[in-house]
C-alpha cells in the first residue's frame, strides 16, 4: 500500500499538463506553446473586423475613385473630415498599391488568429513575437499615416481613423499579453503594471492622438 501511494502521489496528474506560460516548461529551457483568454483573443477579432470593415469600405472607395474621378465618398462630410482628399494623395499608395489592400489581408489574419485562441489554439512563442512585431509595423505605419494626414494631406478619413484605433488597441494588448506571459523582458513592476493596467497604455496613445487632432483644426471645430 505504501508503494502504491508513493506511485500515485508521482505520477503526473492533470496539474502536470496544465501548459503554465509563467516560465520555461521545457526539460531544456524551451518555452511551450501559449494560449491566451477569451477576452484577449475576443479584442483580436473585434479589432481585426472593425480595421477589415475599414479597409474593405477604403478599397470599395478608392476603386469607386478611380471609374469615376467626380465621386465623392459618403465619409466626406466637409474640408476637414474629407475621405476623398486621403484617398487621392500619393500617401495612399505609398508601397505603389492602395494601402487598404494591405489591410485587407492583415486584419483578416488578425482575426483569424482570434478565432482560433477561441478554439482552444495555443502558439509558440515566435509565433507571438511575430505577432507583436506585426502589431508594431502597423502602429508604426498608422503613426505616419496620422502624421501626413494631419500635416501634410491636411485632411482626415473616418475610416482610416476607426483602422488606426484598432491597430492601437490591437498593438498594446499584444506586447502587454506578451510582457506578462514572460515572451518580452521586463522588470517585475512592468510586467506587473501589464497585468493590472493594459487598458492604459491604448487609452493614453489614443488620447493623445485625439488631442492633435483637436488642436490641428481648433479654428475649424470651434468655429
Amino acid at each position: 500500500m505504501t508503494m502504491t501511494r508513493v506511485e500515485n502521489e508521482a505520477a503526473p496528474g492533470p496539474a502536470a499538463n496544465t501548459g503554465r506560460t509563467d516560465g520555461p516548461d521545457g526539460p531544456d529551457g524551451s518555452r511551450g506553446a501559449v494560449g491566451a483568454g477569451r477576452a484577449f483573443a475576443w479584442m483580436l477579432v473585434v479589432t481585426g473586423a472593425a480595421g477589415l470593415l475599414a479597409a474593405w469600405v477604403i478599397t470599395l472607395d478608392k476603386f469607386k475613385l478611380l471609374q469615376d474621378p467626380g465621386f465623392t465618398p459618403g465619409c466626406s462630410l466637409n474640408p476637414v473630415v474629407s475621405c476623398g482628399s486621403v484617398m487621392q494623395s500619393d500617401q495612399a499608395t505609398v508601397f505603389g498599391f492602395p494601402n487598404p489592400m494591405l489591410g485587407l489581408a492583415a486584419y483578416a489574419v488578425v482575426m483569424g488568429i482570434g478565432l482560433a485562441l477561441l478554439a482552444g489554439a495555443r502558439f509558440r512563442p515566435w509565433f507571438w513575437l511575430g505577432l507583436n512585431a506585426g502589431t508594431l509595423f502597423g502602429v508604426g505605419f498608422c503613426t505616419w499615416l496620422q502624421y501626413q494626414s494631419l500635416y501634410e494631406i491636411n485632411a482626415l478619413c473616418l475610416w482610416c481613423s476607426l483602422a488606426w484605433v484598432a491597430t492601437i488597441v490591437m498593438f498594446w494588448s499584444v506586447t502587454s499579453h506578451n510582457i506578462r506571459h514572460h515572451l518580452l523582458p521586463a522588470p517585475a513592476g512592468v510586467r506587473s503594471f501589464a497585468r493590472e493596467f493594459t487598458w492604459v497604455p491604448p487609452v493614453l496613445h489614443i488620447g493623445v492622438i485625439g488631442m492633435l487632432i483637436l488642436t490641428r483644426w481648433w479654428d475649424f471645430w470651434t468655429g
